[in-house]
């Protein structure tokens, strides 16, 4: 089945998937897929490898990090790093509602169109940064809503999510301090 979704006035093909194991960032993070565990962990373990100190302090076990995440007060995205065009592959839930953003539009959503187009070149320039150096802290950029409205971040954390052993996956960022504009 396919269908088109508007965001950003732009048009996007959304593919409706069958869900597997090898696909669970397709369906939105529960109870029932584990929060989304295994993708959390590589964020987490990112973010600590690279800053030296946890996004969560005290969780019993990879998916109570998971569910602590999805749930966090602060946005938490991700992007592939696998097209020429990376896509969303994770937002928690403030990330869906500032975005305003259900779980489906977020994961056909090229991460660049969460930026104004006026914003883009700066943007993208701040993520070859991230990649060249790991990461960078106190971020700040104009960003928009599917329904326009805009809004600055402030303070955010921008990092390269690698495994273990090195291999680059993407990118992920967080923050606490936005206002709409």
């Amino acid at each position: 089945m396919l269908s088109f979704l508007q965001v950003f006035g732009k048009s996007f093909r959304i593919i409706h998937f069958s869900f597997s194991d090898s696909m669970q960032n397709t369906t939105l993070p529960t109870a029932a897929n584990h929060y989304l565990a295994d993708h959390i962990t590589l964020i987490h373990q990112s973010f600590e490898r690279l800053l030296g100190y946890p996004l969560v302090a005290a969780y019993i076990d990879e998916e109570d990090l998971a569910e602590q995440l999805f749930h966090a007060s602060f946005v938490l995205l991700s992007h592939d790093a696998t097209a020429d065009e990376p896509l969303f592959n994770y937002g928690n839930a403030k990330a869906l509602e500032l975005f305003e953003l259900n779980w489906e539009e977020l994961l056909c959503l090229p991460s660049r169109l969460s930026a104004e187009p006026s914003k883009q070149e700066e943007r993208d320039k701040t993520l070859s940064l991230v990649a060249k150096n790991g990461f960078i802290q106190n971020y700040q950029g104009v960003r928009i809503s599917k329904t326009g409205k805009r809004f600055q971040i402030r303070n955010a954390i921008i990092w390269n999510l690698t495994t273990e052993d090195g291999l680059y996956q993407g990118q992920a960022c967080c923050f606490a301090d936005w206002n709409f504009l």
